[in-house]
């Protein structure tokens, strides 16, 4: 990937992303949008370019603009920890001698709990429900099992290598955010049916590296697993949102529910903090008042 702008200390920035962050195309276009949005609304308000000559009120003014566009404030926030970051590598390379983020304070958001599905719901969706018949509804029902069993973002799930399965030791290794490496134990069913599954690769997908493969031996596409995912949730579930990452919450959550370390959830998820971890404890709280209604006498 080699994203160039108009804007050349912007191209050295992205340089430092992609070779040193080592960060996602995905992650680097996110950063490159925010930041032209941002150089371009202040090269047609203020008629300038020059970085040291960008204020703290030109940042609160644009950010004053996106909000009146109705930009929530997560999409704000992101947009801060963009420029946040930006400014930070012009210090750390002497161009500048401070941020003008300084004055800049982030709006503060609701914490939303982590939608999830319930245990009950995820066992008829793996036990009782039909799936397609074939190599399309074993791949479906196989990409299900994945991301339950294992918490996978799509991205990983998708990009999954077979030669990154070990059925022998039981585990996947997944290449996650920032390049980083985790290993993911799963069940002795689960592996074997991993190996049925690989045995009965289809013969057109003979040099696809992924483990996951549709019916024509290609990889599979995110929009379509995204499409079958919510299907078959929606027999289970009534939950407003019915994504792949429905299923990672629900990993979490029932691993957190069912006594599981905090930091051991974090490592299994890949999250680079333990806060990010921290929300799945919610869920672990309505466990407990649950005991406490049906136990305690004077509940």
């Amino acid at each position: 990937m080699s994203l160039q702008t108009r804007y050349t200390p912007l191209n050295a920035f992205l340089t430092y992303l992609q070779f040193e962050k080592r960060y996602s195309s995905h992650t680097i276009t996110a950063y490159a949008n925010d930041l032209i949005q941002f150089f371009d609304f202040v090269e047609s308000q203020y008629d300038t370019m020059v970085l040291d000559q960008v204020s703290g009120t030109m940042v609160r003014t644009w950010l004053a603009s996106l909000k009146e566009a109705a930009l929530t404030g997560k999409s704000l926030n992101r947009k801060i920890s963009s420029l946040k970051s930006f400014f930070k590598f012009q210090i750390q390379k002497g161009v500048l001698t401070k941020s003008p983020m300084e004055t800049v304070t982030s709006p503060k958001i609701s914490k939303r709990l982590p939608a999830f599905v319930a245990e009950n719901d995820m066992e008829q969706l793996l036990l009782n429900l039909s799936f397609a018949e074939g190599w399309k509804g074993f791949t479906e029902k196989m990409v299900i099992q994945l991301f339950y069993a294992t918490g996978m973002r799509l991205s990983e799930l998708i990009q999954c290598k077979q030669n990154n399965v070990d059925l022998n030791k039981k585990q996947i290794k997944v290449l996650g955010k920032g390049n980083k490496e985790r290993i993911l134990p799963i069940s002795p069913e689960l592996a074997l049916e991993l190996k049925k599954y690989i045995s009965q690769k289809p013969a057109e997908a003979a040099g696809v590296p992924q483990l996951l493969v549709t019916e024509k031996g290609k990889a599979l596409q995110p929009r379509a697993v995204y499409t079958f995912v919510k299907f078959y949730l929606s027999q289970v579930t009534t939950l407003q949102k019915k994504s792949p990452h429905i299923l990672r919450h629900s990993f979490a959550t029932h691993l957190m529910n069912n006594g599981a370390d905090l930091n051991a959830v974090k490592e299994l998820l890949g999250h680079s903090s333990l806060a990010a971890t921290q929300v799945y404890t919610h869920n672990t709280i309505e466990k407990l008042k649950e005991v406490f209604a049906k136990a305690h006498p004077k509940a």
